[in-house]
């Protein structure tokens, strides 16, 4: 609560220096949310290059707003062309990869922690269901592989597999199944590649290569899966659990 109550008015006094009134910890906190107010007119995108665009450059090679790239042309990339185009992503529910692997996956930021962190924190562990990450599909998907709401299924493509809990939803696009990213990486078999993952980490089914040889960025909202029923006892979640030193196995001990 020392943590939280210095962050809030730090933010509150850089808050009052803007002319806002955000009012003290104590009915913030009681309130639960502090609303600020909205502005009545929105500032206009790139306003003052607008204005001014001689004096107010823009951060590009020409100061000007580029639709097309010579710098970006003269690297001849056959994956990142120098203006902007309809590229097929590298999975999506309009390829051929559909007839093996159905369903695009989403993975969205977590709501009950930071990415990874504070997974083991009762807040985190609350959100899952039945001790694992919730997954969610559309009701007519759930329909169609004969599950039920509650159920471990089995997430897999041809990159790896994961265990997560059902949850059936109708205001989701069929086709669609979204889980969160974040839960710790759990493994049947530690350093064993393609083990299944008990715990509900969508990593290891996402592809492991960069946006483009211009980018590099992380490749997420690309990965297509099949769901199905785990239809075994569900191995037990061991991500929590502290390692094993050499103490506590060796002979004897």
């Amino acid at each position: 609560m020392g943590w939280l109550r210095h962050m809030y008015e730090g933010a509150r006094t850089k808050a009052q220096a803007l002319g806002l009134d955000p009012p003290p910890f104590e009915k913030f906190w009681t309130d639960g949310e502090y609303r600020f107010p909205a502005p009545s007119q929105m500032p206009p995108l790139l306003g003052d290059f607008r204005r001014d665009p001689v004096a107010n450059r823009l951060p590009t090679p020409s100061g000007k707003i580029e639709i097309f790239s010579a710098r970006i042309d003269g690297y001849k990339y056959d994956d990142c062309p120098p203006h902007p185009t309809w590229l097929n992503p590298a999975e999506w529910l309009g390829s051929d990869e559909t007839k093996q692997h159905p369903l695009h996956l989403l993975s969205h930021q977590p709501t009950f922690r930071l990415h990874s962190q504070l997974d083991h924190s009762p807040v985190s562990r609350k959100s899952k269901l039945k001790g694992r990450e919730r997954i969610t599909l559309h009701a007519a998907d759930a329909a169609a592989r004969g599950l039920a709401d509650g159920d471990i299924v089995r997430v897999f493509n041809s990159r790896g597999e994961f265990l997560a809990a059902l949850h059936i939803a109708d205001d989701l696009m069929s086709g669609v199944a979204i889980i969160a990213t974040g839960a710790w990486y759990d493994p049947l078999e530690g350093g064993k590649p393609g083990s299944l993952e008990k715990h509900g980490n969508p990593n290891v089914v996402t592809l492991d290569t960069g946006t483009s040889q211009l980018a590099q960025g992380s490749m997420v909202q690309t990965a297509l899966v099949q769901i199905e029923k785990h239809l075994r006892p569900p191995p037990p979640v061991t991500a929590y659990d502290p390692p094993l030193f050499e103490q506590d196995i060796s002979p004897g001990a």
